[in-house]
């Protein structure tokens, strides 16, 4: 069962228990991955693959984390708990991440491999290690691990 199928399942078991908290937010992951299917569509065929429905899934989770940080800025606590329990939600979907560790030894590996020593490398060293990465890291830990063991 592909995640888009499980969200659809999901959907709707949260129909049949009447949680409109879940179903909002299933709902609204459910039009992304469709728009996106409609615009990676070439001659009215083709679908999603796991990759793309992954991409769909941490950009709508960045977009929550980056929400709920506002709204703590902002004094607006009620609304980044809901925004937090929406990212739960999105966060069930996706892959578990590489905890930091993990992402500090590949790039410390990488760096070395690559032969680079200084700041200039930054961006040979993320288009690897993004490539590689992909779904399994948030490109800001990456970015900040590189930079850290570029300048540090």
């Amino acid at each position: 069962m592909t995640t888009f199928d499980q969200i659809q399942s999901d959907m709707k078991q949260a129909m049949k228990e009447r949680d409109t908290d879940r179903l909002t937010v299933l709902r609204s992951l459910k039009a992304k991955l469709l728009e996106k299917e409609i615009s990676v569509r070439k001659d009215g065929e083709g679908s999603l693959g796991e990759e793309e429905i992954v991409d769909v899934l941490m950009k709508a989770a960045k977009q929550r984390k980056e929400s709920i940080e506002q709204f703590e800025q902002g004094g607006r606590n009620e609304l980044a708990e809901t925004e937090k329990k929406e990212l739960t939600i999105i966060e069930s979907y996706l892959p578990s991440m590489m905890e930091e560790e993990e992402v500090r030894a590949l790039v410390v590996k990488r760096i070395e491999e690559l032969g680079a020593s200084g700041p200039q490398d930054m961006g040979r060293v993320m288009g690897v290690l993004m490539g590689e990465l992909k779904g399994k890291a948030e490109g800001g830990l990456v970015s900040r691990v590189v930079k850290e063991q570029l300048t540090g």
